[in-house]
C-alpha cells in the first residue's frame, strides 16, 4: 500500500535518516525545486556528541533533541514520515516501510551507525552503549539506582562492585564520559550520598590501542590521559577486554575487574536496511560509494555519513565517522543534484578536515585544528562554543548554555532524576533494554 504523499511534477528525493547528513541535505534542497520526503523512526533530530551529558545528568534529553516538523514548519515541499525502512527495491525505485511503499527519483541512505559489539554476546547482553537518547537515559538510571541501592549495603566488596564504572573505548565518547563521571564523583555525589565511602568508586578506562583519541594528535592523546589521571581515573592502554558476565570483566594480560556497570564505547557499525547486496558493503557494515556518494552501480541511490565508505587519495581506508564528514557530504550532494537539474557536471567530494576536539571536564579539553593544537581552559571554551553553535534551535542552545553556566558556578546540576517508563524495573546488573525507537542517525 503506497504511503500518502502528494504527487507533483518535482523530482522526489527520499532521505532515510534525519541525523546530521539527512537533516542538512533536506535543508539544502528544499529551495531547489525538489520534493523532499524525510523518513525516520523518530520525529526528532538528536545531537549525538552530547549523549554522554544526558547519561551523567548534565542535560535533559529535550535539550539535545529537536522536532523535525518544527524544522520544516513553514515549508510546503518537505514531508516528514515516521516509519521504519524495511527494504529497498532498486529495480522498482521504491522502498518498503512500516507505513507502506514509497517511490523515489533519488534515494539517500543516511541511517548512521549503531553499536558494534564485535560479535561478543556478553558485551551485547550486559554492557551499556550510548547511541541513542534512550540508552543515555538508561545509563543515567543505572548509575543513580546503583547509588540508591548502595546506601542500603554494608559489604565493602559488594559496594565496590556496585559503585565502580568501567568504560571500554578510548575515543571521544569514552574520554568524555569518564571525565563527566569523575566530576560527579568529586563535586556532586558526596553531597547527595554523604553516608557512602567514595574511595570505593573506581572509574577505569580501557583502550585496546596504544593511545587515547586515536584520530587526534599524539599531543592531544597524552594530554587527555594526563587530565584523566589527574581526575583519579585509571587508564589502561593496549589492553583488550575479552568477556563480561554482568559482574566480572575479563582482560588479556590483566587481572579481572569487578563491576556491575560497563559502558561500551568501543566501536560502531552501519545501520543498513535490506536491499543493498553484500558485495557493495565494506568493513563496519558500510556501503561502498564513489566520489559523488553514489552507491556502487546504482546511479540514483546515494549514501551519506557513517553508513558511507568512500576511498579517496587522502583517505584510502575511508573517511572518519564524524559529523563533519556527514555535513560536508550532504552539502556537496545537494549541490550536485541541483547541478544535474541545470545540466551541469557534478563535483567530486573532497573532505576538508576542520579539526577535532574532546573535553575531559571543567577547564580540561584538547583541540586539534589544521593550523594549531592547544589544550586547557581555552580548548574547553572552544569545545563549548563549537558544540553550542552546532545544536539545532535557539531555545535548545539557550537551555544548554544556562545549564553549563549554572554547573560552572555552583559545581552542581539538578537533573539527577530516575525516569523510567511505567512498569520498567531497572536493576543494577540487568541487561540494557531492547533497542528503542530512537537510534541516532548521522
Amino acid at each position: 500500500m503506497p504511503v500518502n504523499i502528494p504527487e507533483t511534477d518535482q523530482k522526489r528525493v527520499v532521505i532515510v535518516g534525519a541525523g546530521f547528513a539527512g537533516l542538512k541535505l533536506a535543508r539544502k534542497l528544499y529551495k531547489k525545486g525538489f520534493q523532499i520526503v524525510l523518513v525516520d523512526r523518530n520525529n526528532y533530530h538528536q545531537f549525538q556528541p552530547l549523549f554522554y551529558q544526558v547519561a551523567t545528568s548534565g542535560l535533559e534529553p529535550s535539550s539535545i533533541s529537536f522536532p523535525l516538523r518544527k524544522v520544516f514548519q513553514k515549508i510546503k515541499n518537505v514531508y516528514v514520515r515516521i516509519a521504519e525502512v524495511e527494504r529497498i527495491l532498486p529495480e522498482k525505485k521504491m522502498i518498503e516501510t512500516s507505513l507502506g511503499t514509497m517511490w523515489y527519483d533519488y534515494l539517500v541512505i543516511a541511517t548512521g551507525a549503531d553499536t558494534n559489539f564485535f560479535g561478543n554476546q556478553g558485551f551485547q547482553n550486559y554492557s551499556i552503549p550510548m547511541k541513542s537518547v534512550s540508552e543515555a537515559l538508561y545509563l543515567r538510571n543505572r548509575i543513580l539506582l546503583n547509588f540508591e541501592k548502595a546506601v542500603t549495603l554494608r559489604d565493602r566488596e559488594e559496594l565496590r562492585q556496585l559503585l565502580s564504572v568501567l568504560v571500554v573505548g578510548g575515543g571521544p565518547t569514552g574520554v568524555e564520559v569518564c571525565g563527566a563521571l569523575a566530576e560527579m564523583k568529586k563535586f556532586i555525589l558526596p553531597k547527595d550520598y554523604p553516608d557512602l565511602d567514595f574511595s570505593l568508586m573506581e572509574i577505569t578506562l580501557i583502550e585496546a590501542g596504544p593511545h587515547l583519541l586515536s584520530g587526534m594528535s599524539r599531543q592531544a592523546s597524552d594530554k587527555a590521559k594526563k587530565y584523566l589521571e589527574e581526575l583519579g581515573i585509571k587508564v589502561l592502554l593496549a589492553h583488550m577486554v575479552t568477556s563480561y558476565d554482568g559482574k566480572t570483566v575479563t582482560l588479556k594480560n590483566h587481572d579481572p575487574i569487578q563491576t556491575k556497570t560497563l559502558i561500551w564505547a568501543a566501536g560502531i557499525q552501519g545501520q543498513m536496511p535490506e536491499g543493498i547486496s553484500s558485495e557493495k558493503m565494506e568493513r563496519g557494515n558500510r556501503i561502498k560509494v564513489n566520489r559523488f556518494n553514489q552507491v556502487d552501480g546504482m546511479d540514483r541511490i546515494f549514501a551519506l555519513g557513517d553508513i558511507a565508505y568512500m576511498e579517496t587519495p587522502n583517505y584510502s581506508k575511508g573517511h572518519p565517522q564524524v559529523a563533519q564528514v556527514a555535513l560536508q557530504q550532504a552539502k556537496i550532494l545537494a549541490e550536485n543534484l541541483t547541478r544535474e537539474q541545470n545540466s551541469k557536471p557534478w563535483m567530486e567530494f573532497e573532505y576538508k578536515d576542520k579539526g577535532s576536539m574532546a573535553t575531559v571536564g571543567r577547564n580540561r579539553a584538547v583541540v586539534d585544528l589544521p593550523f594549531i593544537r592547544f589544550s586547557g581552559s581555552l580548548a574547553w571554551l572552544t569545545w563549548m562554543f563549537v558544540h553550542l553553535m552546532s545544536i539545532v534551535g535557539v531555545k535548545n542552545r539557550l537551555l544548554i548554555f544556562i545549564n553549563w553556566l549554572w554547573k560552572y558556578f555552583t559545581f552542581d546540576q539538578s537533573l539527577r532524576l530516575i525516569l523510567k517508563a511505567s512498569g520498567d524495573k531497572v536493576q543494577p546488573n540487568q541487561a540494557p533494554p531492547a533497542k528503542q525507537e530512537d537510534q541516532c542517525k548521522t
